[in-house]
């Protein structure tokens, strides 16, 4: 029996396989195109791709005269219709080991810091969604991208759709386990390969190397 009364998944190196840079830089590039900016700073592409830095991208106003709202609701389009198409596709496969999550004794959830519509499209695609009972992802906004993990926003969301806070968050990076800690529940690092190397600073509850190994470990097999 799963030791949790609800289990949460990241999306993104959990479930399904990381979206390439690449295509990111091509949304974030056709973004600017749709307002207007047809040479774009190339260190403002990189950093709308990774879009970890929102004050840093503040500056699309002061070099391309392009509000910065206007300009990231279009990159989140943007980058929702190439996300929806690489799964479309089949260029954003899901985990071998992905269907493993329904043999869990527990109530099911997803938290991503990927746009709502692009985890909404994983979910459906792999046919997930009667045995997921909450999804959430960001809003396509600046304010949505400010919510994201290690806010716990979407999370406690998450945990209060599922009505509970004996939970397990499953995610592949630190920021993943923070979040987790910073909402009191428990915290399952996954080391997909990707991660092989990763050297953490936060502890969590566990780590594993697959869903395999966490649904093994969860349901005493």
């Amino acid at each position: 029996m799963t030791a949790y009364d609800a289990v949460v998944f990241d999306n993104d190196g959990v479930l399904v396989e990381l979206t390439p840079m690449d295509v990111l830089r091509s949304a974030v590039r056709d973004a600017f195109a749709d307002v207007g900016v047809t040479d774009p700073d190339p260190q403002l592409v990189e950093l709308a791709a990774d879009h970890e830095d929102l004050a840093a991208l503040e500056t699309v106003e002061t070099e391309h005269g392009v509000a910065l709202d206007a300009f990231w609701e279009a990159r989140e389009r943007r980058a929702i219709e190439h996300q929806q198409a690489l799964v479309r596709d089949g260029d954003k496969p899901a985990y071998d080991d992905l269907h493993r999550i329904t043999e869990l004794d527990a109530a099911l959830g997803v938290v991503s810091n990927n746009q709502q519509a692009t985890v909404d499209t994983v979910v459906d695609h792999y046919d997930l969604r009667e045995a997921v009972g909450t999804v959430y992802g960001r809003e396509p906004t600046v304010a949505g991208a400010r919510r994201r993990k290690p806010d716990t926003h979407y999370l406690d969301r998450a945990l209060a759709d599922l009505d509970t806070t004996d939970a397990l968050y499953v995610g592949d990076s630190e920021t993943d386990v923070l979040t987790a800690q910073r909402a009191g529940i428990d915290a399952v690092f996954l080391r997909r390969p990707h991660r092989a190397d990763l050297n953490l600073s936060v502890t969590p509850t566990d780590e594993f190397d697959s869903l395999d190994a966490l649904v093994d470990h969860l349901t005493g097999r």
